[in-house]
């Protein structure tokens, strides 16, 4: 693997250079935005995954600026190994924190993720003008399963997650809109995807943040 690889995705990049997509690189100050926002809502409580999951979300705005700046395939890496730690993470403090298992059982839950992923990626690959952005829609289609099935049990924890699969969801219409608009609107729709996803992401960490302190 050629790990220093261009990599042109995005409408707004025109060339290699560093400085080729400058509203994509700084759009990802949303996600610094969010984790610092997200870290003093949960201010002096005991809640290590959610502390963990704030700095993650740091992470990814990192992450996604090396990637929107050097636009190489090292940078892509940065870019998408930390949502998938993100995501892994999430799944487990769910299953810790809205399903009460123990560590073990809420880890073997997690892992089936993948299996998951497997199974419904082809068919978010069937539809049209998603592209790329399938590979991320298994996400809200878990999360809305999990809400589905707390609505009864955690009627706003259910009602949370609804919101926050809900924010991705337009979130990603953004993201599979960039190459189609960009004949017409050159700067592309990427950033508005890392504006919502901040916010979706830091949401996502806040229901968890109520759920155990409220």
């Amino acid at each position: 693997m050629d790990l220093t690889r261009a990599i042109d995705s995005y409408c707004e990049r025109t060339g290699p250079e560093y400085w080729s997509e400058p509203v994509n690189a700084l759009t990802n100050l949303a996600f610094l935005v969010a984790a610092l926002v997200i870290w003093q809502r949960i201010g002096g409580e005991k809640l290590p995954l959610a502390r963990a999951l704030a700095v993650i979300l740091g992470v990814i705005g990192l992450g996604s600026f090396l990637f929107h700046t050097h636009g190489q395939v090292w940078a892509a890496i940065a870019d998408t190994l930390p949502i998938l730690c993100f995501v892994l993470l999430y799944i487990y403090t769910a299953n810790r924190s809205f399903w009460g298992l123990s560590p073990w059982p809420a880890l073997g839950a997690t892992a089936l993720f993948f299996p998951f992923t497997a199974a419904t990626l082809p068919l978010f690959q069937l539809i049209p003008g998603i592209g790329p952005s399938a590979g991320y829609a298994p996400v809200p289609a878990l999360i809305l399963i999990y809400a589905a099935l707390l609505r009864r049990r955690l009627p706003d924890v259910a009602r949370g997650l609804a919101i926050g699969a809900a924010i991705l969801v337009v979130s990603l219409v953004f993201r599979s809109l960039d190459e189609t608009v960009c004949a017409g609107f050159p700067l592309g729709t990427h950033f508005l995807w890392h504006v919502l996803n901040a916010i979706m992401l830091g949401w996502m960490i806040e229901v968890h943040r109520r759920h155990e302190t409220g």
